[in-house]
């Protein structure tokens, strides 16, 4: 019998401890694939918001492209369209839109926008009602946002509108935070669940290829880093992984 290290004891613990921490099944490698999953009891409405067209595809693409596999509606919500100056070697909105609507066609999803610019992100009483009456006309059962504590501003413009239309719409959805490039722009995130995206990685990779003027070849590859890791924590070749907001509700989360 291979012996078991304190080290080993005490992250098992921490796995077990976070998955029932949200009433969640545990991931296993050898669950059954998604192929097997069973047709949803009902369709969801979910809505992942990000700060910039690629945010929500690189922190949740195989788990958007599984629900839509299910037959569940989902909508990107992007804070701002992305445009950048010309002289600083960005691309114009026309192009960035274009790519969000690219990939949300790949992910079988719907793209919005909340009017925001690049990089000037405001959070004020205004932009909080407007971010709300997005989000309320959607009628979401589960939003997935970007984690608060994350280097670029307006991923925690994000955050924070998106938390405050949670409270101000009476914690009606299931509320979820993710990753994206972590150690880079997320920080300090240590997730509760996660989601098998072994199956669906190609599309995911494909919806982050869409954002063709992004330089995905060195953003995927850390992100496919991340995936891969969290895969390893949750027993999986690929995960996305999640913060689950408390006093949320719970949705169970496909390919446990």
């Amino acid at each position: 019998m291979k012996s078991i290290t304190r080290r080993e004891i005490l992250t098992r613990a921490g796995h077990i401890g976070g998955a029932l921490t949200i009433g969640l099944p545990l991931a296993h490698a050898n669950d059954a694939p998604a192929a097997f999953e069973q047709p949803p009891a009902r369709k969801l409405k979910i809505v992942v918001t990000g700060g910039h067209p690629g945010d929500p595809e690189y922190g949740c693409g195989g788990t958007i492209a599984r629900y839509s596999s299910l037959g569940h509606e989902v909508a990107l919500l992007y804070l701002n369209n992305g445009a950048w100056p010309a002289q600083l070697g960005g691309a114009p909105a026309s192009t960035r839109m274009a790519e969000a609507r690219k990939a949300c066609e790949i992910l079988k999803a719907r793209p919005l926008f909340a009017g925001q610019i690049n990089g000037k992100a405001i959070v004020d009483p205004a932009h909080y009602e407007d971010y709300r009456k997005i989000l309320e006309a959607e009628h979401p059962d589960i939003v997935f946002t970007q984690w608060p504590i994350d280097n670029h501003p307006d991923h925690r413009a994000t955050w924070t509108l998106t938390y405050n239309a949670w409270l101000k719409m009476e914690k009606r959805f299931a509320l979820y935070y993710y990753e994206v490039s972590d150690g880079e722009d997320t920080m300090q995130f240590s997730p509760t669940c996660y989601v098998d995206i072994t199956e669906f990685a190609p599309r995911k990779h494909a919806a982050c290829y869409a954002h063709a003027s992004q330089s995905p070849d060195k953003y995927y590859a850390l992100q496919d880093q991340v995936a891969a890791f969290r895969g390893i924590e949750s027993g999986y070749k690929r995960a996305e992984a999640y913060v689950h907001q408390v006093q949320s509700h719970l949705e169970e989360l496909p390919g446990r």
